[in-house]
């Protein structure tokens, strides 16, 4: 009998969440959130999160470790980042994403909610 895939597993004492068919597992700690975001193989923003968030890009800034998987991201000006397991993760908001492969995408990632850009320092 195989294990279950423990980046994968249930996350006690988070909060859970599914959109567009990603999953996330959210935990406040102090003025930040960890969360675990799983994206699913075939996964791509403007075909299952767009109809959902209504924007032509993702406008949240994800910084963090992609712990499994390949995800790729292209800016609005046609730059393409390609990110493989594991890397550091920083994506400036205004992209294109999509999972590369046939292993779900796990980043875990770190936010101030509306303020990540701004106390991170992100530039683009």
């Amino acid at each position: 009998m195989s294990q279950p895939d423990s980046l994968l597993s249930p996350m006690k004492g988070t909060e859970h969440r599914e959109i567009g068919g990603v999953t996330i597992d959210m935990m406040r700690t102090g003025d930040a959130r960890v969360k675990r975001v799983v994206y699913p193989v075939g996964f791509r923003w403007s075909i299952n999160m767009k109809p959902v968030v209504g924007t032509e890009l993702c406008m949240h800034a994800h910084v963090g470790f992609l712990a499994q998987g390949q995800i790729n991201i292209q800016y609005a000006d046609g730059e393409t980042v390609e990110f493989i397991s594991p890397q550091v993760v920083a994506i400036a908001p205004g992209h294109e994403g999509w999972v590369v492969g046939q292993t779900p995408a796990v980043l875990i990632e770190f936010d101030f909610e509306g303020e990540t850009v701004q106390r991170l320092g992100l530039k683009r």
